[in-house]
């Protein structure tokens, strides 16, 4: 039903299209005038084949139906002509909202602090003293984390007066997250975590909660972002950066407002309505109406004699008694065309730009010349418009009461809005993987984090039931350790901005989020060694905080070490006597995975401190270079029985894997290059843009075959290859049950020896998926994606935050992966910028490490359907090492000294989650009487995650899964009881 609805569009819109070109070759009516006014009239044309019923739309077959031509469309070059009588109001008259707002990215060719000290603290000084000066003045502000700094340097006179404004409905807080946050790179848990900070801090210090979304800027949306903001409370949002041919087509069908639903509901309860900007850009040429040269007339801060000017080179005009009819009737026929592209009457218009109303005269030159205009339409009623300052819940509550008032509905939709492209094949795809050193460090970040949140929190619960009351241990820093997390939070938060997880930042800037990623990590380390000193300890009066001589040392973090970034192999001495290793597994399964340390002995070995029996271990060499090995360090890796996580790598080779079912599948692994184009006067690949040469991806070739180490034991065996520009390894764990299950495939890359060169890593298999793939959303949900040959090649890359796989109606191959990144392109490094405002390439290339698992599995049925589209998700096992790879155990080791005090086993979890349960986290909350100090209030997360039963593992897990038990919340910890959720 919904291929032929589709279909029945597409029809309609070609027969329209025809009517269109016969109107424009002379064959139609002359244009005639609006009697009155002067006005152009214009022939009704759009909204007569819009269809009235309700029905769900996928983007996919949106994609499908689109021929992704890019005609000239005349002023509006990327759209089309716009018609209209004239009488189209006189019923309903358009009700416009100008939405004035100012842009400030968190960082991008400025540091955050330079930004601030540069523009953001005058825009937000200015906006104090404008909006208070008329009350029909009206700002919506996004970034909670310049407006929290700002805000802390204020007087209370100020805040009084930001209190209300935002309680006139002057001033809205906006998505209410620390930034506004990408949606490609990001994983959901920093997604998530960054709202919840500023959402927190909006309710601390001014009690309001947001109800509009607005994210102008992200390079692409994902409905995963949708479905956190609706669960955060908010019901309406506004995005801009989409297709160009995607907004094209939703103009002319009058969808550009719909309801967006997630894949895999059937229900409408988490839908938000969403409203698509139709133009090229947010900023003011490209919002009052299609044509940007009158638009631009109508940006008072491009005024003769200021900085800032109209690239039409038609400049605005001071409004005056004498001008003000023509200026507004000008402006009202962009307004009326505008509103043609919509299904109601009420217009939302933005006002503003990257870091605008930073002088004090900009503010006076818009507000004065903008409320002339409207009294003007205000006070001709024969004009039919309503025209006035206004935020976005303004906007939305006029739309929902005329949808209410009418019974109009908005169309709902299912997907995504990736790939994104801004004119011609030029497609946003670069970012994905650009500085993919700092994307790394975002994640390892992010498993600190949950990690030592956990920790902390129930460190507290522990520490307040052992003592009986609600007090804590007196040499215990809570408030010291609470303020590092918070740090380490905001240093997260701030890094999920969409100039800075992508990559698209200058240097300095990324240095500079570098450092702090760095410093936060580190911070969080004292935390977790402190909380788990207190937990072990069995004589707890035996518990001295001493930040400079800590009890337990050498945190790592699996695969995130820090050691691992520096490239730097940090050796646990023994000095002849025994050390006691701690693993802390983050996870809420009961886990068998492998424990690797370096030690300074290849005498070392393993036993159970409870029982003393030996543990399997396996002793290996650490190479310093490809072909020699350390003499003074070893690699010890043992068997344990926790609840822990592995990780993933890669290699060059080919590899057959027989399946349960006896069906053996071929997989190549191969290495590629692509260039970018070479033409004088021709686009190249930059930071966001991924335009390769005419010649495609070219193979990796060696003027010498690679150095092949293989190493065999007891626990693992690996098989690794150094390139000159890479090292490749495939792991295999000798472990029993699905952890044994994948391949371990491991990358280091180093290009900084090349010129405008991307190094890929190719899969190559028989899996017979035809066009077919899927990728997952910030590593939520998995989306269908389709190769199009319609579409050039960077049209067909697609983020990956953490999965991906091909499968047939027998068999799925699965890659999932510890970072963001079938095809991988693992670091690019260009010399020239991609003309999209960064002003540089991408040349600050770090030796890299990548992680993946590869994993096929047999499939026995097909995929559920939802709404009329089938939906995906990873099988039990590959979701299951999915979180082993994200959040890997973490290992302390005691002093070296015989006077360690005794150790006992801490356990928190009553008994394992049931498998498709994940504690995403257990985030203790700031004391609402005493700043920056902990409460006794914790967010506990839980998430449901949705597996395919068909390709269930055998044997099976030995955890359950929710349908066969249920989780009671309340008797999850041993420690703490749950008084209220």
């Amino acid at each position: 039903d919904n291929n032929q609805l589709v279909a029945m569009l597409r029809d309609s819109v070609l027969h329209n299209k025809a009517s269109w070109e016969t109107g424009r070759r002379g064959g139609g009516t002359n244009v005639s005038l609006d009697s009155a006014h002067g006005l152009p009239g214009r022939k009704k044309v759009l909204h007569t084949c819009v269809c009235v019923c309700v029905f769900v739309l996928q983007l996919l077959d949106v994609y499908d139906l689109l021929p992704f031509d890019n005609p000239d469309g005349g002023a509006w070059k990327q759209g089309f002509e716009i018609h209209y009588h004239g009488n189209e109001w006189d019923k309903q008259p358009l009700e416009l909202f100008l939405v004035p707002h100012s842009h400030n990215d968190p960082g991008w060719v400025k540091t955050f602090d330079s930004y601030y000290q540069d523009q953001t603290k005058h825009i937000l000084n200015n906006m104090l003293l404008k909006l208070s000066e008329d009350h029909r003045r009206k700002m919506i502000w996004a970034e909670i984390s310049y407006f929290s700094k700002w805000w802390n340097e204020i007087d209370k006179q100020k805040r009084e007066m930001v209190k209300r404004l935002v309680e006139a409905g002057q001033l809205e807080l906006v998505t209410g997250g620390w930034v506004m946050a990408d949606e490609a790179n990001s994983h959901y848990f920093a997604m998530l975590d960054q709202l919840i900070e500023g959402h927190q801090w909006l309710q601390k210090h001014l009690g309001v909660k947001p109800r509009s979304g607005w994210a102008v800027d992200p390079f692409g949306h994902s409905p995963s972002m949708t479905y956190l903001l609706k669960g955060a409370g908010l019901s309406n949002m506004v995005i801009q950066r989409i297709h160009y041919a995607v907004k094209k087509h939703f103009s002319q069908q009058q969808t550009l407002e719909f309801l967006w639903r997630q894949s895999w509901d059937s229900s409408p309860h988490n839908d938000i309505t969403c409203h698509m900007m139709p133009f090229y850009s947010y900023d003011v040429p490209h919002t009052c109406g299609p044509n940007p040269a009158v638009c631009c007339q109508f940006d008072f801060h491009r005024l003769p004699g200021r900085r800032v000017f109209c690239p039409w080179r038609i400049p605005p005009q001071p409004i005056t008694e004498q001008n003000i009819k023509e200026r507004a009737l000008l402006l009202l026929d962009q307004y009326r065309q505008k509103s043609r592209l919509f299904r109601s009457p009420v217009l939302l218009v933005p006002l503003g730009d990257d870091f605008r109303y930073v002088e004090s005269s900009e503010w006076d030159a818009q507000f004065s010349n903008y409320q002339k205009l409207f009294d003007y339409f205000n006070q001709h009623p024969e004009l039919h418009i309503k025209a006035r300052f206004g935020t976005l819940s303004d906007y939305f509550e006029a739309l929902h009461r005329h949808q209410k008032a009418t019974g109009m509905n908005l169309p709902t939709l299912r997907g995504d809005f990736f790939t994104y492209a801004d004119r011609d094949d030029h497609y946003w795809s670069g970012y994905f993987t650009s500085r993919p050193f700092y994307k790394r460090l975002d994640r390892a970040l992010e498993a600190t984090l949950r990690a030592t949140e956990i920790l902390f929190s129930l460190t507290l619960a522990e520490m307040r039931r052992f003592r009986g009351d609600s007090r804590l241990v007196p040499d215990y820093p809570a408030p010291e350790h609470f303020r590092g997390l918070v740090a380490g939070r905001r240093s997260l938060a701030l890094f999920q901005h969409h100039d800075a997880v992508t990559g698209t930042a200058r240097d300095p800037v990324m240095v500079d989020y570098g450092t702090r990623l760095f410093h936060a990590i580190l911070s969080l380390r004292h935390v977790l060694q402190s909380s788990a000193h207190w937990l072990l300890l069995v004589d707890k009066t035996q518990y001295h905080h001493d930040q400079s001589k800590p009890f337990l040392g050498g945190v790592e973090i699996g695969y995130f070490t820090l050691h691992a970034f520096l490239f730097i192999v940090p050796v646990t001495k023994f000095y002849s006597c025994f050390r006691s290793l701690i693993i802390f597994n983050p996870t809420e399964q009961l886990r068998s995975s492998v424990i690797n340390i370096v030690v300074d002995s290849p005498d070392a070995h393993v036993v159970d401190a409870e029982t003393g029996h030996t543990l399997a271990a396996q002793i290996s060499a650490v190479w310093v270079e490809p072909s020699r090995a350390s003499t003074e360090a070893f690699q010890a890796g043992n068997r344990s029985i926790i609840s822990l996580f592995s990780i993933l790598k890669t290699s060059q080779l080919f590899l057959h894997l027989r399946l349960q079912s006896g069906l053996v599948r071929q997989v190549q692994v191969q290495f590629l290059w692509y260039g970018t184009r070479t033409g004088m006067n021709q686009d190249k690949s930059g930071a966001y843009l991924f335009l390769p040469g005419e010649e495609g991806a070219q193979p990796y070739s060696f003027s010498e075959p690679p150095l092949v180490r293989v190493s065999r034991g007891p626990v693992f065996s690996d098989i690794t290859s150094c390139f000159q520009h890479f090292t490749h390894t495939v792991r295999l764990y000798h472990l029993d049950g699905y952890v044994g299950k994948s391949l371990e495939i491991s990358n280091t890359v180093d290009i900084r020896s090349e010129v405008n060169r991307e190094l890929v890593m190719r899969f190559v298999t028989d899996v017979a998926n035809g066009n077919r793939f899927y990728t997952d959303l910030n590593g939520f949900q998995m989306q269908q994606r389709r190769t199009l040959p319609k579409l050039p090649l960077q049209a067909n890359f697609y983020p990956m935050t953490s999965a991906s796989f091909l499968q047939d109606s027998s068999s799925r191959l699965s890659l999932l992966s510890a970072q963001s990144q079938l095809e991988v392109v693992l670091d690019r490094r260009l010399q020239q910028d991609d003309n999209r405002g960064l002003g540089q390439g991408v040349t600050d290339n770090k030796l890299t490490r990548s992680l993946y698992h590869l994993l096929l599995e047999d499939r026995r049925s097909g995929a559920q359907k939802v709404g009329g589209a089938s939906v995906e998700h990873l099988s039990l096992v590959a979701h299951l090492t999915s979180l082993f790879i994200s959040h890997p155990p973490i290992t302390m080791v005691t002093p070296s000294n015989s006077q360690v005090p005794k150790l006992q086993p801490f356990l928190p979890l009553s008994s394992s989650l049931p498998c498709d349960i994940h504690l995403l986290n257990l985030r203790t909350l700031e004391d609402s009487q005493e700043t920056e100090s902990p409460s006794q209030e914790v967010a506990l997360l839980l998430h449901r995650k949705g597996f395919d039963c068909s390709s269930a593992p055998e044997p099976a897990p030995s955890c359950t899964w929710s349908t066969h038990e249920e989780v009671h919340t309340t008797q999850l910890f041993f420690s703490f009881h749950l008084d209220t959720i």
